[in-house]
């Protein structure tokens, strides 16, 4: 048996090389930012192997949201903020993923509803080059879920709908807890529309239709009860989202077969165009050899007559001297 050499995957960095962001988008959680940075960052510092950083994002907050998160990253010095004038989690992420000079983007909800021991296994796939996105999923074996019942049927509905609709690989669109290499955010995000919940359903959908791979972590997750998601406004939106969507990949499917019957076209007139022009041109060739044929016979002809007469000559001159 042959091994073969070892040699670098891609883009894939050594782990020590590996940079990674995590975004945190909040709106009016001046409560719940203090003590969830802190437990972030006390996880990235003792547990996490690869070069961290934090980026507060917050979606123009009406209360003291700004201050608190400024305090935070003075306080912590791999902790950084970014103010948006707009709300949106999928425009927060958006302006923090284009900005980033990571290697691997993340984010996760504020309050840390998703166990942070799951955050290694979700990053370590890009971080190693097996993977270009990962989702943490709380709908795969596995997965331990405490929420309540309408909001677990809601999640099971939707995600069966999008089952139905794309036939997707991925089970879990919605939680809050995914991680991305930056090259790839870079290349996905320009293509993305919505800027709100239905974010991650978009990017992930556009992921997939892309050939890019997806890897699934499950997780333990808690419901925050003290959310800030308008469910039923955001199921609607979500629906809406999901015919957008649908509309626009069969679009595209349909740009692609009209182009190729194009090109299938095109490409019978030109073999057509070259035969029209082969036939014109074995008939030209016909045509100039029986021309240059004749041209010969022409030209041989004054010759022959020429001889005869040349001889009729010469007889009668001898015939004269014969009788002289």
């Amino acid at each position: 048996m042959t091994r073969r050499p070892f040699t670098q995957q891609g883009t894939t960095l050594p782990y020590r090389q590996e940079r990674v962001e995590v975004v945190i988008p909040v709106y009016n959680e001046e409560d719940a930012l203090p003590k969830s940075i802190s437990e972030l960052c006390t996880y990235l510092t003792s547990y996490f192997p690869y070069r961290w950083s934090v980026l507060i994002t917050d979606n123009a907050s009406t209360d003291a949201t700004l201050a608190v998160a400024e305090a935070l990253a003075a306080r912590h010095p791999n902790v950084s903020v970014l103010h948006l004038k707009e709300k949106g989690r999928g425009r927060a992420l958006k302006a923090a993923w284009f900005a980033s000079e990571a290697d691997v983007v993340a984010y996760m909800d504020v309050d840390l509803s998703t166990n942070l021991w799951s955050f290694l296994p979700l990053v370590a796939p890009l971080a190693t080059g097996h993977s270009d996105l990962a989702i943490g999923s709380r709908l795969l074996k596995g997965a331990t879920v405490t929420r309540q019942w309408r909001r677990e049927l809601i999640s099971r509905c939707y995600n069966l709908l999008i089952k139905a609709m794309f036939g997707n690989g991925f089970s879990d669109a919605q939680c809050g807890f995914k991680a991305i290499k930056s090259s790839v955010a870079k290349e996905l995000l320009p293509w993305v529309e919505d800027n709100e919940w239905f974010f991650d359903t978009e990017l992930l959908l556009l992921a997939e239709e892309r050939g890019y791979r997806i890897s699934e972590v499950p997780v333990d997750w808690i419901e925050d009860l003290d959310t800030r998601v308008d469910i039923p406004s955001t199921a609607l939106k979500d629906v809406k989202g999901l015919l957008r969507v649908r509309a626009q990949r069969l679009d595209r499917r349909l740009s692609k077969r009209r182009s190729r019957a194009r090109d299938v076209a095109t490409n019978q007139g030109r073999s057509g165009r070259s035969r029209h022009r082969s036939g014109a041109s074995v008939q030209i060739n016909e045509a100039l050899a029986a021309l240059l044929h004749g041209s010969q016979r022409e030209l041989h002809s004054p010759r022959r007559e020429d001889t005869k007469i040349g001889d009729t000559r010469g007889e009668t001159l001898t015939n004269e001297g014969k009788d002289t």
